[in-house]
């Protein structure tokens, strides 16, 4: 006997088993979860002058060190100083003596989301050695290095050394990319790095001159100058780029959606609309999986249902 006393059960079954589909869906949403930008920031830096050297008594039992630098600055920051003068004692009675002298010494770096710069010029400029106070260690006319940084671009590095350049009281002729040695009897040498320049996937460095010093002023108070200066330098570092990162997963809804009403036949003679800008889009995406799934639980149920309204029972 077949009656609605089996297929009522079978229908409750088929919607049941679509209840359970739609109230995993949003389950399966919030792990989707959305994303947010994060970034670091770049690095710029910019200096006229900075030495590092070590001055030695004519007795030799001291050692005075001498690591100074003139508008040396990091981003974001500028400085326009011309002149920097130092103290030692024992070195012209503890008086102060000048360093460096110049008409224009200035530096600046800058940094923002999408680049970092760095920036060097100085124009007739005079450095000095102590003990050496009437003989300039060198002399250059205008000397320029520059670093740039910047997002989705190779990172640049220049420097430029325009004009004579004098060393110890010597014109001297610099080869690009090279060392120049300078010699002078009674006082002691030089040699000179020019345009030393280098970079990297996200950093660039530039030094206009590189001096490694070793001067020996006989009868100036002073037995020995060794060390370093560096004349004009600049760097950079790229800023990060943006990172898309995930965030925190929602909390899934804790209530199960209702379960659908049930749905009535078409009326005959109605036909599916084949176009429009209701028609939803092909393709597939993340939740492909779980409606295909669903799709299998209700067909089914629904064959369930249709077995047992189909099969004969014995009153």
């Amino acid at each position: 006997m077949n009656s609605n006393a089996i297929r009522l059960p079978a229908r409750r079954l088929a919607q049941a088993a679509a209840a359970t589909v739609l109230a995993a869906a949003p389950t399966v949403l919030a792990g989707a979860g959305t994303a947010h930008a994060t970034g670091g920031e770049g690095k710029a830096s910019a200096v006229v002058l900075r030495t590092g050297l070590d001055v030695s008594l004519l007795d030799k039992t001291v050692h005075a060190p001498l690591a100074v630098s003139l508008n040396d600055v990091q981003a974001p920051a500028s400085a326009d100083r011309t002149a920097l003068t130092a103290r030692l004692d024992g070195v012209g009675g503890g008086k102060p003596f000048s360093l460096l002298r110049a008409d224009v010494a200035q530096a600046k770096a800058t940094v923002d989301k999408q680049r970092a710069e760095g920036f060097t010029n100085l124009v007739r400029a005079q450095v000095h050695l102590p003990g050496l106070p009437l003989l300039s260690l060198i002399e250059v006319q205008q000397v320029t290095a520059k670093a740039v940084c910047a997002v989705g671009q190779r990172p640049v590095a220049e420097s430029e050394v325009l004009g004579p350049v004098t060393v110890l009281g010597q014109k001297v002729t610099l080869s690009a990319g090279g060392t120049t040695e300078v010699k002078v009897p009674g006082i002691g040498e030089v040699r000179l790095d020019l345009s030393q320049k280098s970079t990297t996937t996200r950093t660039a460095t530039a030094t206009a001159l590189e001096l490694d010093v070793s001067v020996n002023p006989l009868k100036l108070n002073v037995a020995d100058v060794k060390g370093t200066v560096t004349l004009v330098g600049a760097t950079c570092e790229t800023p990060a780029k943006a990172a898309v990162v995930p965030s925190a997963p929602a909390e899934p809804s804790a209530e199960p959606s209702a379960p659908p009403a049930e749905e009535k036949p078409e009326a005959p003679g109605v036909k599916p609309q084949s176009g429009g800008e209701n028609l939803a889009e092909t393709g597939g995406s993340s939740m492909t999986p779980y409606l295909a799934g669903g799709a299998v639980a209700l067909l089914a149920a629904g064959a369930a249902a249709f077995h047992f309204t189909r099969k004969p029972r014995n009153t």
